[in-house]
This record gives structure tokens, sequence and C-alpha cells, in this order.
């Protein structure tokens, strides 16, 4: 029993020599990443600082209806999507999206955009350095802006998301603000698809890019990344556990030590390090294991769902009618402020949605260039074809419950679009299937499984607080999670302490039998 209890000593010990070092830094970020996260261009964002449709089409040179735009580059087949903006380098642009040939989502692969002049027809071969900074001076909306062209960058501690994967390389421009805000702008569009100011830079260091351990991303260490997240924090667990134990041990429940305290030792370190252990061993452990869970390790939150049947809603691929709506009538039946038009076909409807700055956008019919209104219960019933199993319900969501919320921009999860009233299509198949729709639009917003929604309990509720009578306490959620990072971070400090003294006794003959 003694031995037993001498080795868990010893493997708490030194395994908490090399981990408290990362303890201490995933409290102090995690406070950083409650107001500063990593550097993302929102939806929002991006149509703001694009100019208004109106002001492209008064120019001396006339823009073409998409469908000779798309004969002029060659493309014949059905699309996916087909946007209309001024997007790259100041000019009115058209994006096209092939559809995929299966008909179904593919939430995890970024489809390639073919980006058409809407003045001449021709196909934007590539973004060179001048192509980049007139993206970046339309998006700064200044009239002379001091705009410095930084190099390509395939990735670096701004672009790791995957969501940029379709855009590399990148060209790395700063605008010359106030704000000293540096812009990425896609090597394949040349549209800016990323934006971060000075503040958001340097906090992000302090914050998400440490706490992700992003030092590991991009170097030789880079395929392993996954790996080294995974086995830190199983350590971590490992570590949590054996303190847990051990803290529990020595601790004194009935009677106390010689000196009159429940705890034996007697240095102010390590009688802190045991006593805000105990106090805050389940919040260490249970931030952890959801740190762990975040990474979806061995992808045990992988369901193996069906695939959506995008094609089999919307009614088929988006084909243009063969007398469209011009441009112009869309424009003038949408608002002054338009920033894009997205041709669509949703519901067995083909559409224009006509998007400004802010709010839902404008729905146009796409052949007469009139407002569209939905049939009674045309969207859910077109919802239902998503998935080859029968629909259990649909309900309309009024207000946001658990598994729909919405999020601050900055967060980990935030950032998206989650309008209110919403679709919740609950399907009857092996994976409990519920697809969330926006009934304005008919967009597929998102979908979840039980895989995904054990995955929500034990990462976003447990890691990031996430439960909306706790969020809308505001400040209570801060004061609540400020001061449980806090504890922690006064356990592993503590501990960082008492390791690089042990290590320092450890060495010391070391450094004696050295060379005088």
């Amino acid at each position: 029993m003694l031995h037993a209890k001498r080795w868990l000593y010893l493997f708490h010990r030194w395994l908490g020599v090399l981990l408290c070092v990362f303890f201490a830094m995933w409290f102090v970020s995690g406070v950083v990443m409650m107001y500063v996260g990593y550097p993302k261009l929102t939806q929002a964002e991006r149509l703001a600082h694009l100019p208004p449709l109106r002001s492209a089409t008064q120019g001396p040179d006339l823009l073409l209806e998409p469908a000779e735009a798309l004969q002029r580059a060659g493309i014949t087949g059905p699309l996916h999507d087909l946007r209309l903006a001024v997007a790259s380098a100041g000019r009115a642009v058209y994006l096209a999206v092939p559809a995929p040939q299966d008909g179904t989502a593919r939430p995890h692969k970024a489809p390639a955009a073919v980006v058409i002049d809407a003045t001449t027809g021709q196909v934007l071969a590539g973004v060179d350095n001048n192509h980049a900074i007139a993206s970046a001076q339309t998006f700064a909306q200044n009239a002379d802006p001091d705009i410095q062209h930084l190099g390509e960058v395939n990735e670096d501690a701004f672009t790791h998301s995957r969501a940029l994967d379709a855009h590399r390389p990148l060209h790395r421009l700063h605008l010359g603000d106030r704000e000293g805000t540096v812009v990425y702008v896609s090597g394949t569009t040349g549209e800016v698809v990323r934006d971060a100011t000075r503040t958001e830079r340097a906090w992000n260091y302090a914050g998400a890019w440490i706490h992700w351990l992003y030092p590991f991303r991009g170097g030789v260490l880079n395929a392993y990344w996954t790996d080294i997240v995974n086995w830190l924090s199983i350590a971590g667990i490992a570590i949590t556990v054996t303190g847990t134990v051990v803290g529990v041990m020595r601790w004194r429940f009935a009677g106390r030590y010689k000196t009159g305290s429940r705890t034996p030792y007697r240095g102010f370190m390590m009688r802190w390090h045991h006593v805000f252990g105990l106090v805050f061993a389940l919040t260490t452990f249970t931030w952890i294991f959801s740190g762990l869970m975040s990474m979806n390790p061995w992808k045990i939150f992988d369901s193996g769902a069906t695939p959506l049947r995008q094609q089999a809603m919307s009614g088929g691929p988006l084909v243009l009618p063969g007398q469209p709506a011009a441009v112009h009538a869309l424009l003038a039946a949408a608002s002054p402020n338009t920033r894009e038009l997205r041709w669509v076909r949703t519901a067995g409807h083909t559409l224009v949605q006509a998007q400004g700055p802010a709010g839902a956008p404008v729905l146009l019919d796409a052949l007469t260039a009139q407002p569209h209104a939905w049939p009674a219960s045309a969207v859910a019933l077109a919802a239902a074809r998503l998935l080859p199993y029968p629909v259990m319900r649909t309900d309309t969501l009024q207000a946001y419950d658990l598994h729909y919320y919405d999020r601050a921009a900055h967060t980990m999860t935030g950032g998206t679009d989650k309008p209110l009233p919403v679709l919740r299509v609950v399907f009857d198949d092996p994976q409990a299937t519920w697809v969330h729709i926006d009934p304005h639009t008919g967009a597929v917003l998102g979908r979840t499984d039980s895989h995904r929604r054990t995955s929500r309990w034990l990462f976003g509720m447990l890691h990031s607080w996430d439960w909306l009578p706790l969020l809308a306490l505001r400040p209570l959620w801060d004061i609540v999670l400020i001061m449980l990072s806090l504890g922690g971070a006064v356990m592993s400090v503590t501990g960082v302490v008492m390791g690089w003294r042990r290590l320092g006794i450890k060495l010391r003959p070391a450094r004696r039998l050295g060379p005088t």
C-alpha cells in the first residue's frame, strides 16, 4: 500500500512539473478568449465592406446579364450558387459554383468558385499583387489608403481555419488605418476573406493562438498537432485525477495536523496548491476533458449519417430561367443599399436574394423580379426530402434553446447567421437527425444528430458554459468563469513554482559537477 501511494505521489509530481505550465496557460488564455477570439470575417462584416451594387450599374461599363456572362466564360452546366457583387479588385464580378454531381451537401468541403468579370465575361485566371491591392482598397472604403502588400502566405498564425483552404495562397496586406488592420485576399477569387486589427492580433497571441497550441501548427510538427493536443489533454486528465486523489488522501477531514491545519504542508506554495487543487479539482477536470472533446478525438462524434440531399429539397440544381429578370430590374426591386445578388434554387423555385449589409435578404423571383412569398408549409414540405426517412415533426422555434442559440461573433461557435423564427425538422432516422431551416429564405442553416448533440453537451456546455439561462444573466456568466479561471490559474502557477524548485534541487548536484 505504501509502495503504491509512493508511486502515485511521484506520478503526480513529475507529470505536474511538465503540465502545470500548460494548465496555467490554458486558464489565462481562456479568459482572454472570453472577449477577443480568433480573427474572422463574418458575413455581416464582408457585406458591410462591399460597395452598393447600384453604383456598379451606373458606370460607363454596362454589366452583362448572368446568362451571357456564364456563356462567355464557357460555363454551361447547372450551378450550385451564383453571386454578383463588387467583390474582386473593386470590380463587379459573378462568382459561379458548379453543382455537385451527386446532389448532396458538402459541409466540410468549400466548393471552388469561378470568378467572371461582370462587364467582359473574362474568367479570372489568377490574383496578382495589383489585384489584391485593389481588393484591399475597396475593402478599406478609403479614397487614398496607404495599402502595403506584405507578400503571400499559405498559412500563418491568423489563417489556420479550414474554411480558407479553397482560397490559399493568401495575399496579406496592411490597410494603413488607425486600427492597424491586416486583410487576407483570396489567391483564387480575389475577395477579402479575413481581417484582423492590431488589437485582435495582439490579444490573439495571448488568447486563441496559445490556447489552441497553434505554435505547433505550420512547422515541422504540423502533422502531429492533433495528436499533441489530444495526448496533452489526456495527460492533463490523468494529472487532475491523481492530484485529486492525493489531495483527498492528504487532507484531514477529521482532526488536524500538529500545526493545527488540515493540510500537512507548511510551505506557502504547497499549502495553496493543495487547497486550490481540491477546491477547483472538478472545474479543472471538466475543462480539460471538454477541451479534449472539442477535438473530436478519434472521430468519436462522427455518426456516419446519410448526407443531406440538397438538390432533392431544392427541386434540382440551379438553372437560370430562359428569360430571367434583368439585373437592373432586380436592383430596382431591392433596397438601394443592396451589396450582393445571389441566385439560388430553393424548394422548387429559382430566386434571387438581394442582400444588404444588415438584416434578412429581400427575396425576388428570378423570372419576374417580383417579391417572393412562400406558400404555407412549402419550405417544410421541401425539407422533408432532405433525407430518405420520415419526418417525425416540424417545430417552429420563436426563441433560442439549448441546441439552437446565438453567440457573440468573436467566440468559437459565433459569427454565423442564427435567425429567428427557425424551422426544426426532426427526422425518424437511426441518427435522430434535426435540420434547422430559415423559413424566410428556405436555406439549410445546419444539422445535428445524437452524436453532435452529445458533443454539444460535452464541449459547448462544459467548456464554454453556453447555457442560455446563465448567458442571459451577464455579467454573472463573466464573473463565474473569471473566478473559476483565476482559481485554476493559482493552482497551476503554484504547481509551476513547486516544479521549478524541484527541478532546481535535482539539477543542482549536476551543476556542481560541471567545470569550474
